[in-house]
């Protein structure tokens, strides 16, 4: 059988798309493991599905100044060590990387040992742990035919994001259920990424008073950041994050407001989900939510509203405007043809792989 280690991590955008891969990784008759950090998001995920997990240190590239830089040197080293030693003994055939801070030892490790290794960037423009592992990748795959641009035309495939496909699979009166909501009354999802997003998790919480006399909303507001004075707020439901449940929530939702991971807003594009985008500002980011998000509003797929030019009285505007208008948005995208990236994406693997 053969053998492919999947990496990625940091954030639930850099292991989803993996997520997405398994049943035609299965079907194919690979043996999986993944390689992440020894505690992150990832191995939260990945438990889930019974996939061996291999911990290595990792540390983050920051163009900042912080105290870490000083350190994280020294945990990537120790993890490019820890990843070549496990792969020298495991000799996986093909090592496939979504990217983020976690990936870059793996990946140089496998290079190291000659272990073909095929790279997924799904923003505009690539990241830093990406664009280290590029020289030595043998394909690399992007969203977006602008990104196409930026990578070395013998290695680059536009291929589109891995969407899970249990994500159209949901149940609309499963949500409501699971929300307590009534199906007479418009539901807006809200979903911040993996992380939860505070900025915009405060102007919905904000804006609840008007929301709510028109809609219902549910709130994916990320890890530890539940307001406990509002669970009971009728029409009001919070997660911190969902797995399974939420094919169920985008069954049910209506509309969406969401930050504009490359990830996230392409599941909205392949689940036909009117959208508001708040991308993360360029202030407390590289940009790339910004070009993400002003390509899908010239693609006519969102309504983007800029964090620093947020308020309720134009948040609540918005949500009108999109909802009022919500069956344009839709047309849009389903005039889109995103193209199913998965079968493409197999190839690359199993040619690398010698199947």
């Amino acid at each position: 059988m053969k053998k492919i280690v999947l990496t990625g991590g940091g954030t639930a955008g850099h292991v989803t798309p993996n997520l997405a891969l398994l049943p035609s990784l299965q079907e194919a008759g690979f043996l999986i493991t993944y390689m992440g950090s020894y505690d992150g998001i990832e191995k939260r995920l990945v438990e889930d599905f019974g996939i061996p997990y291999v911990g290595i240190a990792t540390g983050k590239f920051r163009r900042y100044l912080d105290v870490k830089n000083l350190t994280d040197p020294f945990r990537v080293i120790k993890g490019y060590s820890e990843a070549r030693k496990f792969l020298k003994e495991y000799r996986p055939d093909v090592v496939f990387s979504k990217g983020g801070f976690v990936s870059v030892p793996v990946v140089r490790a496998a290079a190291s040992l000659k272990i073909p290794c095929i790279i997924h960037e799904s923003d505009m423009t690539p990241g830093l742990a990406n664009k280290l592992c590029f020289p030595v990748a043998k394909k690399i795959c992007c969203n977006f035919p602008e990104t196409y641009k930026m990578l070395p035309e013998e290695k680059a495939v536009l291929t589109g994001t891995p969407i899970r496909k249990e994500l159209a699979q949901g149940n609309k009166l499963a949500g409501l259920e699971m929300c307590g909501f009534t199906a007479n009354k418009p539901v807006i999802m809200v979903i911040g990424g993996s992380l939860g997003a505070m900025n915009v998790n405060k102007a919905v919480r904000d804006a609840l008073p008007q929301l709510l006399e028109k809609y219902q909303v549910v709130h994916l507001c990320g890890k530890d950041k539940l307001d406990n004075l509002l669970l009971t707020t009728p029409g009001y439901k919070q997660f911190e994050y969902l797995k399974t449940e939420l094919k169920d929530i985008f069954a049910m939702a209506d509309i969406v407001i969401s930050r504009a991971g490359a990830n996230a807003i392409c599941e909205l594009l392949a689940l036909r989900k009117p959208n508001i985008l708040i991308p993360l500002p360029a202030s407390s980011s590289r940009g790339d939510q910004l070009l993400n998000a002003a390509s899908f509003e010239s693609q006519g797929f969102s309504i983007v509203l800029h964090e620093d030019d947020l308020t309720t009285a134009l948040l609540v505007d918005k949500v009108n405007e999109l909802y009022e208008n919500r069956q344009n948005y839709f047309d849009a995208m389903e005039q889109s043809g995103q193209m199913d990236s998965i079968p493409t994406i197999m190839e690359l693997i199993q040619k690398e792989a010698g199947i």
